[in-house]
């Protein structure tokens, strides 16, 4: 996440405007996570149960796989 200085008055209206930008970059890529995800798990779901065996994972491995690790 985005370290946002909201202490330094030296930055007035343009500290506002970086603020946003940054809340839109935040905005934006918790977006394409979470699409990423989504996709990722149709995906997966998508599988036999033999395909799956095939690469190691089971059902339950879904959405571990899908949100690696998060």
């Amino acid at each position: 996440m985005a370290l946002i200085d909201t202490h330094n008055p030296l930055l007035g209206p343009a500290n506002l405007a970086g603020r946003i930008g940054s809340l839109f970059v935040v905005a934006s890529r918790a977006a394409s996570d979470w699409n990423e995800t989504r996709a990722t798990r149709k995906a997966l779901s998508a599988l036999t149960d033999r395909e799956l065996d095939d690469v190691g994972l089971t059902r339950f491995d879904i959405e571990r796989v899908a949100r690696r690790g998060r």
